[in-house]
């Protein structure tokens, strides 16, 4: 029997060799290339079929609001989605195994299915059963929600083709094989084709199509990197299965802002919606030595995170730099400017960074609060005051203007803040805007040295 064709594809862009390949060309990762099955194409079929040019659109006449948004009843999708799902928009869900991914987009069809909206659920991990058992302990054992128990590309275009329902939910597209290809399910060449023939179809029908994708030991969506390129949103759900705290990022959104995110909650019933995220961010009571408070904008709202730090004397050639939540390379960066530029003997100590609820910074402002608590907990002190601060700092110690400042001091404030460490340039321009500096002290530091100062820190250290 004559061997079938074979070409060699990188798993992360999609480059294409004719033989094996230690490091891809394309990307330049090693270890990423594996060989894949062609598609053949039929005897006789014409190498260049003859097609009929569409007839351009004027923008003049395209109808701005023609998209219209689908509510999925979860307030925090809806805010990370931008709105709500979009007719014959695809979206790629991805997240670790275990972290509620099943959960969260099967509570939005069973809430969109009792508000009359056309659904349909295509599972291709669990079958009929276990979803019935998922959707009781959600409250929606009785509802009318259509189930499809499918693998193949094939059938579950067909249905959608057949049922054009107004949202689909696959779980998930590394499940999906087609039968004109000899590869494995999961692969490179199964995942793009399951995805291109998905997306045609959602276009064509005007369906709302969200795919459930895996992610890798470092944490990337699973499939080839032109995935995330073919779908029109990325959505990201992380957190912690120590932690009962879940947040949704969008990665991509061709139809809304990429800097929103939405909190929830792991409990018994499934996800709850977490409205107030600064509150489970937080620790109740004071703060204690080595920790500080930081404001940091993600999308239209500020959250409150709570950065602590533990400083402790070394044993090792090279003391430890452990961070959670955290950049370790920026952390790094921190610690050596409080060292060269406050004088502080940090490089003969392991230094451990934790940010509370399980919360990723990836904001510059959280730079001044990840130091002062480095401070603090180096000191073995804390102002009893309970100090927020924000900023960020520079490899010459200083400290740099962050956008959005207003609405960081003013989320502080009204969360009783009354000592707010600030960069210069952001304490005059609040105290610009009148009548807005009652009952809030803004002190503002110029440097690092300055604001470790500030801190008042007492020192017990003998």
């Amino acid at each position: 029997m004559p061997r079938g064709k074979s070409s060699y594809v990188c798993r992360e862009c999609g480059y294409a060799s004719p033989g094996w390949l230690g490091r891809c060309p394309g990307c330049g990762r090693w270890n990423t290339i594996a060989e894949e099955a062609v598609r053949t194409e039929p005897a006789g079929r014409s190498a260049r079929p003859s097609v009929t040019a569409p007839a351009p659109v004027r923008l003049v006449d395209v109808d701005p609001g023609a998209h219209t948004r689908i509510d999925t009843g979860l307030a925090e999708l809806d805010r990370v989605l931008g709105g709500g799902l979009v007719a014959g928009s695809v979206v790629l869900v991805g997240g670790e195994p275990g972290i509620g991914k099943s959960t969260l987009l099967l509570q939005a069809l069973l809430s969109m299915e009792s508000r009359g909206v056309s659904t349909l659920l295509v599972s291709g991990e669990e079958s009929v059963g276990q979803v019935k058992l998922r959707s009781a302990r959600l409250g929606g054992g009785g509802s009318l929600l259509p189930v499809l128990t499918e693998t193949q590309t094939e059938v579950v275009v067909a249905a959608l083709e057949a049922h054009a329902p107004a949202v689909c939910v696959v779980d998930s597209v590394q499940t999906l094989w087609s039968s004109e290809l000899g590869s494995a399910p999961g692969s490179v060449a199964q995942i793009r084709d399951a995805t291109g023939q998905l997306l045609r179809a959602a276009k064509t029908h005007g369906v709302a199509l969200i795919l459930v994708g895996h992610v890798t030991k470092e944490g990337e969506l699973a499939g080839p990197r032109v995935l995330e390129h073919m779908v029109d949103a990325v959505l990201s759900f992380e957190g912690e299965r120590a932690q009962p705290f879940r947040i949704l990022r969008a990665v991509k959104n061709r139809f809304g802002s990429t800097n929103e995110v939405g909190v929830f909650q792991m409990a018994e019933q499934g996800l709850v919606e977490v409205a107030d995220p600064s509150s489970v961010f937080l620790e109740e009571g004071e703060l204690r030595s080595g920790s500080a408070v930081v404001p940091v904008v993600e999308g239209t709202r500020c959250l409150l995170a709570e950065v602590q730090a533990l400083v402790a004397p070394s044993r090792l050639a090279m003391p430890q730099r452990v961070a959670r939540g955290v950049d370790r390379n920026r952390l790094a960066m921190i610690v050596a400017v409080l060292s060269r530029r406050a004088r502080l003997p940090l490089l003969d100590c392991d230094i451990f960074v934790n940010v509370g609820g399980g919360l990723a910074l990836e904001d510059p402002a959280a730079d001044l609060a990840v130091a002062l608590a480095i401070a603090s907990a180096w000191r073995d002190g804390v102002d009893g005051q309970g100090v927020a601060a924000f900023g960020e700092i520079s490899l010459t110690g200083k400290v740099r203007y962050v956008v959005q400042g207003e609405k960081r001091i003013q989320e502080l404030a009204r969360r009783g803040f009354p000592r707010i460490l600030v960069p210069g340039k952001n304490a005059e321009e609040f105290s610009r805007a009148a009548g807005r500096s009652a009952g809030v002290k803004l002190e503002a530091v110029a440097d690092i040295g300055q604001a470790v100062g500030n801190t008042s820190v007492r020192s017990t250290r003998g």
